[in-house]
């Protein structure tokens, strides 16, 4: 059996908003996805982003190769008034606790327990705007609601204060810093610092992202 026939609910999906729109991401997608890493590549401290065609064409093919395995559902990021290409995101690393049908917490063959949201980089000019904060309400609304996930995790570089301080903001709790887990894009060996929003507490998360986006 394939991994897609084994996991149904991990397809491609557009979520679109006010701001944002989500679509599945493509080879397409690489061009203009080149030009929007290219508008200020020292915004990219943390966030390791592709520089160069080349570079991107292998980034894309990645993504894709985990999607037709059912491990990520990859995102080209669109502005949702322009139209533009704006960066890209992800849901990867899907968590299957195996649960027996005689569970009272199975809810069907492959039906993720959790899920991370990350690989999350935007164009220098997208920066600080409602699209980010709309991509994870979006996101996390599908993760709770359409899949039924207990957890949603993200994960940030511990050097990171400004994206540390905003995954708090809207609710993400600090489950701890992973030593020495991943190459960091600075080029460093990076800690990385843990965070998660359970299913219970996604209804205040909700409201910090809905309020956080009426004060854009």
């Amino acid at each position: 059996m394939s991994a897609t026939a084994a996991r149904p609910l991990i397809q491609p999906v557009t979520l679109e908003g006010s701001h944002v729109r989500l679509e599945p991401l493509t080879m397409d997608h690489v061009h203009a996805l080149v030009a929007a890493a290219a508008e200020d590549r020292a915004t990219y401290q943390w966030t390791f982003v592709p520089d160069g065609e080349a570079a991107m064409r292998e980034y894309v093919a990645a993504a894709l190769e985990l999607a037709r395995d059912s491990a990520a559902v990859p995102f080209a990021t669109i502005h949702q008034p322009t139209g533009r290409v704006i960066g890209s995101t992800r849901f990867a690393n899907f968590e299957y606790l195996g649960w027996p049908p005689s569970s009272p917490h199975y809810k069907g063959e492959g039906a993720p327990d959790g899920v991370e949201i990350g690989w999350t980089w935007l164009a220098a000019s997208a920066q600080r705007t409602a699209v980010n904060t709309e991509a994870k309400w979006l996101m996390m609304r599908h993760a709770f609601v359409t899949w039924d996930v207990r957890v949603v995790r993200l994960n940030t570089d511990r050097r990171n204060e400004r994206s540390r301080a905003a995954i708090q903001r809207i609710g993400g709790k600090l489950d701890g810093i992973f030593r020495a887990n991943r190459a960091g894009a600075d080029g460093a060996v990076r800690d990385t610092a843990s965070f998660s929003i359970l299913k219970d507490e996604w209804p205040d998360a909700e409201r910090a992202l809905r309020a956080r986006l009426g004060a854009v």
